[in-house]
């Protein structure tokens, strides 16, 4: 596990974990960056899957591969984050991301996986809580990628998930 302050759109990996929308068309933040950067090659898979499988969209906390446009990567990993309340506990939701996302990874063959801090921007996941989580659990997940890399583009982000790192050990 490592991390790097920076842009995810520019991580040379096998696959780079957008934070999407449910919709998969892309959008603000990491979503945006990542269609924005990538080019249509990626809007016109997310098209694909819409019409082939995801007719509602995909689900929070599940994930699907596309390919990766004009990234230096091999395939991006969409998955949907939760959105932060303070009413209801959606932890499970924000975990699932991470699980799922290296599943998908893991299914790709992939070695190396860049991840964003999901939640943690539009969503409004409080910065330490998403790091603590994303942090606990890509250590808890098996996986058979050599390397997973948070990818976070703010100071806040990167010190949040160095003192998540220390915290778990």
């Amino acid at each position: 596990m490592t991390l790097v302050r920076g842009d995810i759109t520019e991580q040379h990996v096998d696959a780079v974990v957008n934070a999407a929308n449910s919709s998969l068309m892309g959008g603000g933040g990491v979503d945006g960056a990542i269609h924005r950067k990538g080019g249509p090659d990626i809007l016109a898979a997310c098209r694909e899957l819409r019409a082939a499988k995801l007719g509602r969209g995909l689900a929070t906390g599940a994930a699907v591969a596309t390919v990766a446009g004009r990234l230096p990567a091999r395939w991006v990993i969409h998955t949907v984050g939760p959105v932060h309340s303070s009413t209801e506990d959606r932890s499970a939701q924000l975990e699932s991301c991470y699980r799922e996302a290296l599943r998908v990874a893991d299914e790709l063959g992939a070695a190396s996986v860049a991840f964003p801090a999901i939640s943690a921007g539009i969503y409004g996941w409080p910065m330490e809580d998403a790091a603590r989580i994303a942090v606990e659990t890509v250590r808890a997940t098996p996986t058979t990628a050599d390397e997973v890399r948070f990818v976070l583009f703010e100071a806040r982000a990167y010190i949040a998930f160095e003192s998540a790192v220390a915290a778990s050990g």
